[in-house]
């Protein structure tokens, strides 16, 4: 019900999951449960230090409750779990308490099918309750507990059919939006995810096979050689990058805006706009010609970290057209490569 306190699990407590535990407990109106695998014991010591343009500078921030595991914070009953990462609660759960509504804060088309499948098939009697999100957030870890943020962070959320359904999400809604998030709700999310997914293809591929930052692809050359910045532009080769990678990068977009109509998503404002890939790559352009743009996107960061990235939720489900069906076939041999190192 609106106004009152929510218990909230937030499984996985990186850049994104910081970020949002942070919104949904400066409003007061949830208590906050955050489960921290690998940065626990930094976390558990010092708190989280957050650099933000939007919520200021704050050192040693904690949420209510911080876990090791999803078995560990499995002790009590939840109103919602938001799940930023892959992994989801253990079956255990649902033999002690009703099962939660799930939010999901993650990328890429079709990942609501399988939490729902794993929890109807907990009980046929109980329909789950699952709210998906196409999220735009500009995000990093810096270090374990150093988070990076921008000046925004913005989830569209689908709008659901029954009455129940509805009052839930704007329930939800209004958690985020006390705590200074913004929240859009629309009546096909599936479209907004697609969309977000333009700027994923594109950028998130391109940047990953270079393993550059997007200011090597955006930012003017520097007029002066004494002055350092990383990733620096050659001045000899940035008109090509122009003349051939960044119509590159423009032809991808529009290849993905025809699989967008072939899915049935129109030509409209509120849905998929032929205008998105020139509006995509001009605000790309503005934010990435700074000189303090430092935002690294997910794919290039797990690669990084020597984690294994999201091929098949993010280009694979788009695969149709040459230039994605490229990106994809490189993509392949990066995921190879990052799976056999995990398992070596």
């Amino acid at each position: 019900m609106v106004g009152e306190i929510q218990d909230i699990l937030l499984i996985g407590f990186s850049a994104v999951g910081a970020v949002y535990s942070l919104i949904l407990k400066r409003g007061g109106l949830a208590h906050v449960t955050a489960v921290a695998r690998s940065n626990y014991d930094v976390i558990n010591r010092e708190g989280i230090h957050f650099q933000s343009k939007k919520y200021g500078d704050i050192k040693g921030w904690r949420p209510d409750h911080l876990c090791k595991s999803v078995a560990e914070a499995a002790d009590r009953p939840y109103d919602y779990i938001v799940v930023t990462t892959k992994a989801i609660p253990e079956v255990e759960y649902n033999d002690q308490f009703p099962q939660p509504t799930y939010m999901l804060l993650q990328n890429g088309l079709g990942i609501e099918q399988d939490l729902y499948n794993a929890l109807k098939a907990l009980s046929n009697k109980v329909e789950p309750k699952i709210i998906s999100c196409g999220l735009w957030i500009y995000t990093n870890l810096l270090a374990p507990n150093v988070v990076e943020h921008g000046d925004f962070d913005h989830d569209w959320t689908m709008m659901v059919n029954t009455a129940e359904e509805s009052s839930l999400l704007k329930d939800f809604a209004n958690i985020l939006e006390t705590g200074g998030g913004t929240v859009n709700i629309v009546p096909e999310v599936q479209c907004i995810k697609f969309s977000k997914n333009l700027w994923n293809i594109s950028f998130s591929g391109i940047m990953m096979l270079t393993q550059y930052t997007l200011p090597a692809f955006f930012q003017p050359p520097s007029e002066d050689p004494s002055i350092s910045y990383e990733p620096y532009v050659y001045p000899a080769t940035a008109d090509l990058i122009k003349t051939y990678t960044i119509p590159m990068i423009m032809a991808i977009l529009e290849e993905l805006i025809l699989v967008g109509r072939v899915l049935g998503y129109p030509d409209a404002e509120d849905s998929l706009p032929s205008s998105l890939p020139s509006f995509i790559l001009e605000t790309s352009w503005k934010i990435h010609a700074k000189p303090d743009s430092t935002h690294v996107l997910s794919m290039l960061l797990d690669a990084q970290r020597g984690q294994p990235i999201e091929v098949e939720a993010i280009v694979g489900e788009n695969m149709a057209i040459l230039y994605i069906e490229t990106l994809y076939a490189l993509l392949l041999v990066v995921q190879n490569q990052l799976l056999c190192r995990l398992r070596a």
